[in-house]
């Protein structure tokens, strides 16, 4: 926390956010050591998210924040000076001076934004596992599949490519005689088996959780073309971040794909991203909505990968910002990473409400003159308890502040003005037409009309095509085609290069090919040797 300054307004190292005893300011350098937005419902956590993504848009830090409400839509429109408002930038010292931010809106089903797709490929098992909470022998299965699709040129695109591959690495039951060349598929399915045990009742069960996925409108998430993360990543024509809001009031009747979804950016950001140090401000600030949904009976593994992610994502010059009910939701390996907090109102009615009072209060650093847990049962709406890095990246004491109000409108805005947004929108028909390309799907159809020959389990054969020959050297080369297990020092040299070099040199290549081939069929032979950070991770 600084000192009280006359001058409440954002500067090119700090944000205003509030004021109290003391003036409380957010350091742009220090802004990418991640934090934390917690309070019960109606105490104000929207408004506040809402300041801090106009602080950010300002010094020209693009934003990317989940609206659950569809309150935050209103940061796209020029604000009211209301009663209420002028009261409170009065009370604070403050001149209200109305401003909107240039937004752009996405939406997973494409109905009030942009769709935002991925591919099953860039997906990867682990997420996609779950995603579906599949248990450690279907998650086992999956990972299969992904391995044998990689062997065989078999591109994952959308959810008709995925079923189509578990129905071929699934045993065929019927009575055949002993020539393989009978079945098509008998290649891919040998090669599943030499895996491991793939029965077909597990592969059933996957089937029914994708169908479950699928009812969801989870399978409008998955195909092409796929959402490329720079686009987040934009300043408008006057050098101001790009707020990009993710309408998420239809997602978060699907929590667990609204939490993998989010999860998968995250990862996606740490992958693509190149390591950039300390930074004046950052890259990209990236606010979590109902952040519990992340951690809620996620597995030991899921969570110490989450726990690195986010470490580790600050060198990449990405702040990442948690905006749940109470701390105790986050677990402590990631409460450690959150540097600047702001802590709304609790209420405490019953012994355990109190309990997670007296927690709250403990995350932050004392101040002698307040009584931290008392006031986080007095606060009122707009008033919260802060604490911001500061000098050498220590918390400060806490303080208590009433947090400036908004520039731009508070609430939502109505369908023609989104439709007028999204009309101007920097990214208008990129990604609002579906694209069907040739993928394991329709390859898989080929071979079980005898229109295409089947392909062995170790090179892709014909049936993967001069892509499935480009994919096989490449994962030999990389390591990819082998047992996970332990890398040589070749491989780990090999994998350590390919983070940096494969989506220019291998994807870029695949691409070209695949414009005449397959659409972008061919970008993804680069994904399948890195697949994000927590499918790839792992799968050491």
């Amino acid at each position: 926390m600084a000192t009280s300054d006359n001058k409440l307004a954002d500067t090119d190292e700090k944000i205003f956010i509030g004021k109290g005893e003391e003036t409380a300011w957010l350091t742009l350098a220090l802004a990418n050591r991640h934090g934390l937005v917690t309070g019960a419902t109606g105490t104000g956590k929207t408004v506040t998210l809402q300041v801090m993504a106009e602080g950010f848009a300002r010094a020209g830090v693009p934003v990317f924040a989940a609206d659950i409400k569809g309150d935050l839509s209103g940061i796209s429109e020029v604000g009211e000076a209301k009663d209420f408002i002028l009261k409170r930038a009065q009370e604070m010292g403050l001149t209200f001076q109305p401003d909107q931010f240039s937004t752009v809106f996405w939406d997973v089903f494409g109905e009030q934004g942009h769709p935002v797709r991925a591919t099953v490929t860039e997906m990867g098992p682990l997420l996609l596992s779950r995603m579906l909470d599949l248990n450690d022998v279907q998650e086992g299965v999956l990972n299969v599949a992904f391995r044998v699709a990689d062997e065989n040129g078999l591109t994952l695109i959308d959810m008709k490519d995925l079923r189509a591959l578990l129905d071929a690495i699934a045993p065929d039951g019927s009575k055949k005689g002993a020539d393989d060349g009978e079945d098509p598929l008998a290649p891919i399915r040998k090669a599943a088996q030499s895996y491991g045990n793939v029965s077909k009742a597990t592969v059933g069960t996957i089937q029914r959780q994708l169908l479950v996925l699928e009812n969801q409108g989870g399978a409008k998430f998955f195909g092409e073309p796929a959402l490329t993360l720079k686009d987040f990543m934009r300043t408008d024509r006057d050098g101001r971040g790009m707020v990009n809001i993710l309408v998420a009031d239809k997602l978060m009747q699907s929590p667990r794909l609204y939490a993998t979804f989010l999860l998968w950016m995250l990862s996606e950001l740490f992958e693509e991203l190149p390591e950039a140090g300390d930074l004046p401000k950052p890259k990209l600030v990236f606010f979590f909505d109902e952040a519990h949904l992340l951690f809620t009976d996620a597995p030991k593994a899921l969570m110490d990968k989450i726990e690195q992610v986010v470490r580790l994502i600050r060198s990449k010059g990405v702040g990442v910002y948690f905006v749940t009910q109470n701390p105790i939701d986050v677990p402590d390996k990631v409460l450690a990473q959150l540097g600047n907090r702001v802590q709304h109102a609790l209420r405490a009615f019953t012994p355990r409400d109190q309990k997670a009072v007296a927690a709250a209060a403990q995350t932050f650093r004392p101040n002698p003159k307040l009584d931290t847990a008392r006031v986080i049962m007095e606060l009122g709406k707009g008033e919260a308890l802060v604490s911001f890095l500061e000098g050498a990246g220590t918390p400060s004491m806490v303080e208590r502040i009433m947090v400036r109000p908004p520039s731009a409108r508070i609430g939502p805005i109505t369908p023609e003005e989104r439709k007028a947004i999204m009309d101007a929108s920097p990214v208008k028909g990129k990604y609002d037409t579906a694209i069907d390309a040739e993928s394991a799907y329709e390859i898989i159809q080929k071979r079980l009309s005898g229109a295409a020959a089947p392909a062995d389990g170790a090179g892709g054969g014909e049936g993967g095509g001069i892509l499935g020959h480009i994919g096989a050297i490449a994962a030999t080369i990389f390591g990819t085609n082998v047992k996970r297990g332990r890398l040589s020092t070749g491989q780990v040299i090999a994998r350590n290069v390919t983070r940096s070099v494969t989506d220019k040199v291998i994807g870029g290549v695949a691409a070209d090919l695949g414009k005449s081939v397959a659409g972008s069929m061919g970008g993804s032979i680069g994904r399948a040797l890195v697949r994000g950070a927590l499918g790839g991770i792992l799968r050491r």
